[in-house]
């Protein structure tokens, strides 16, 4: 649309608010991956911890659904990290 605010479509973006977006974008990206880790391990080791109550093995599977939720999380930081 002609009456479109966005400049990132015209091309006539300013150097200081491409920073601006750049310094936003990894700010985002740092305040997300430490909640992306702690939530994928507690994530696995809830799964785990109701396997073993309901299976009565008391501490295996959480440590494993833990450790297994510990790998994914690094998997999905490392995936989310820009890449040059």
């Amino acid at each position: 649309m002609p009456s479109d605010p966005n400049t990132e479509r015209n091309g006539d973006v300013k150097p200081d608010q491409k920073q601006a977006r750049g310094f936003t974008r990894q700010f985002a990206t740092a305040m997300e991956l430490p909640f992306l880790m702690v939530g994928t391990i507690v994530v696995g080791g809830l799964i785990g911890f109701f396997l073993d109550r309901w299976l009565h093995t008391k501490p295996f599977l959480m440590l494993i659904f833990a450790a297994l939720g510990f790998f994914g999380g690094v998997r999905d930081v490392l995936r989310r990290l820009p890449t040059k």
